[in-house]
This record gives C-alpha cells, sequence and structure tokens, in this order.
C-alpha cells in the first residue's frame, strides 16, 4: 500500500512540473497568421515564407516560428509564432529579411488574417 502512494505523489509531482515546463513568460505573445496565396502565386509565397524561417528562429526574442501549408484549401499557410514579447515581435518586424518579404508580399498575397494571443492556462 505505502508502495502505491508513493507512485501517486511521483505522478503528481510529474504532471505539476510538466504543466509548468507548458507555461509561457508572462509576456510572451503568440501570433497566428493565416495567408491564402493569389492563384499562380503559390510557389512563390511558400519560397518567400520559407526564407523567413530560419533568420527568424535566430532572433533573441523568437521562441518558436513554424510554417504550415494547408492541405485545403491550396495555397493557404499559417504561421505560428511565440515571441518573448510585443517588443520582440516589433524589433523582428525592423531585421532585413522581414522588410524584405514585407516589400515583396503584396502581390503574392490574395488575404492575410493575423491575431495575437495571450496564454490562459
Amino acid at each position: 500500500m505505502k508502495r502505491r502512494a508513493k507512485s501517486r505523489r511521483a505522478i503528481k509531482s510529474k504532471r505539476k512540473t510538466g504543466a509548468k515546463k507548458n507555461r509561457l513568460p508572462k509576456d510572451a505573445v503568440t501570433l497566428t497568421v493565416i495567408l491564402r496565396a493569389r492563384e499562380g502565386q503559390e510557389a512563390m509565397l511558400e519560397a518567400e515564407l520559407r526564407a523567413l524561417v530560419i533568420p527568424t528562429r535566430r532572433e533573441e526574442g523568437c521562441m518558436r516560428f513554424d510554417l504550415h501549408r494547408a492541405e485545403e484549401p491550396p495555397g493557404t499557410f499559417l504561421l505560428h509564432e511565440i515571441w518573448a514579447s510585443n517588443e520582440a515581435h516589433l524589433e523582428h518586424r525592423k531585421l532585413p529579411h522581414f522588410l524584405r518579404y514585407n516589400a515583396r508580399k503584396d502581390p503574392l498575397l490574395l488575404s492575410r488574417n493575423a491575431i495575437f494571443w495571450k496564454q490562459v492556462l
């Protein structure tokens, strides 16, 4: 019996520790951006987005920067970004790789929807 009680305590302790690992810092923000390419511009938009990934992931305030392609509808992409703070994201928007993308994106995009999020739990 005592042995089983210790196991339950160990499991509860692991659950608490795991929850803390998934918790973002207080000032962190998550950004989701859904982009739809103009017809015939899907490959170009994907290439421009891919070019953002490596330099952005190297930025000090970038905690996560992932690019996804939708199965349907074609030509739809999702950027899932986590930044240490709003300020870190603002700094990102001033860097050469972002400015290059920003200057090239308009002829490629049909639509863009961006939402900032704060972690609740």
